[in-house]
């Protein structure tokens, strides 16, 4: 039984996890900032081509992903 407790311990944690992600994504028009296009971005436009690369956006999910794993780690001890 202790097997089924830890699997919805850890359902209930990805749950929240999701319902977070869905809830920024959702109501992402309305935020300040606009995730894909915060400064220090990369973006080049060429005559005929267009490179884009989001650094900061990159960071600022890394940091995010990198918190929410910590977070999931430091409660399943």
């Amino acid at each position: 039984m202790d097997t089924f407790r830890e699997l919805g311990r850890t359902l209930l944690i990805l749950a929240a996890i999701l319902a977070a992600i869905g809830a920024t994504l959702y109501f992402s028009g309305r935020l300040p900032f606009r995730l894909g296009r915060l400064p220090g971005d990369i973006m080049h436009r060429g005559e005929q081509t267009t490179f884009y690369f989001p650094l900061v956006t990159c960071l600022i999910v890394s940091v995010a992903l990198s918190l929410a794993l910590w977070l999931i780690s430091y409660f399943r001890r």
